[in-house]
């Protein structure tokens, strides 16, 4: 994996599932390919492999369960997913908490059946917690700003540089109202080696010229 990293949560957005994810995935996959910035997409389970098939980037589950091979009906197999063709999985989304013993064992399933993992959480405090669980980076999401209009990088400067400390050089993504060149800029200034973000794509009347903007700050 190159970094910096950009990833766009896809979520659950009319504008970014079945064919709607595949076209903006393919947006990324163009302005990565123009400007040498890696950019992966989280993409809703069923979505896997219609964009991972289609468009080369890495693509990631939004989640994925701590089942093996078996009877487990309406759960997320993991080497499922990562047969789809994902590259890798989220775990611990603000929106998809869960608790750390299990956690721990969902991070073991993801390495397993060979997936990238980025567990996502809170706080610093929490991120070198999770950190012996072996996730392959840790991406510190300020729940209080998820979804806003300031960005941790300008609002919260210094729980980026607290959660390098805590967690690593190396280890950390960050999240919460990143969408500029400047937030992003800041972030990787501040000892990020990439960011999350959703809304800020997801819902740009032109994500195109975003993820351009986006990409020069991590240029």
């Amino acid at each position: 994996m190159k970094f910096p990293l950009i990833v766009t949560n896809f979520k659950a957005y009319e504008s970014a599932i079945g064919i709607q994810a595949l076209e903006l995935a393919k947006w990324h996959a163009e302005i990565a390919q123009e400007t040498g910035v890696t950019m992966g997409v989280a993409v809703q389970s069923v979505d896997v492999f219609r964009v991972a098939s289609q468009v080369a980037l890495p693509v990631f589950s939004q989640h994925v369960d701590t089942i093996s091979y078996g009877a487990y009906t309406g759960s997320s197999l993991p080497e499922a997913v990562r047969q789809a063709g994902a590259f890798g999985t989220l775990l611990n989304h603000s929106e998809r908490r869960l608790p750390h013993e299990v956690l721990e064992q969902a991070v073991c399933r993801a390495k397993e059946a060979g997936l990238f993992v980025i567990v996502c959480v809170e706080t610093p405090e929490e991120g070198s917690q999770v950190l012996k669980f072996g996730p392959d980076l840790i991406a510190v999401e300020p729940f209080e700003l998820i979804g806003g209009t300031v960005s941790v990088s300008t609002a919260r400067p210094e729980v980026i540089q607290e959660a390098v400390e805590k967690i690593g050089v190396g280890k950390v993504m960050v999240g919460a109202g990143i969408k500029n060149a400047e937030d992003v800029r800041l972030a990787l200034k501040y000892g990020a080696v990439g960011v999350l973000l959703a809304s800020g794509i997801t819902k740009a009347q032109a994500p195109e010229l975003v993820l351009r903007d986006l990409a020069l700050g991590a240029s």
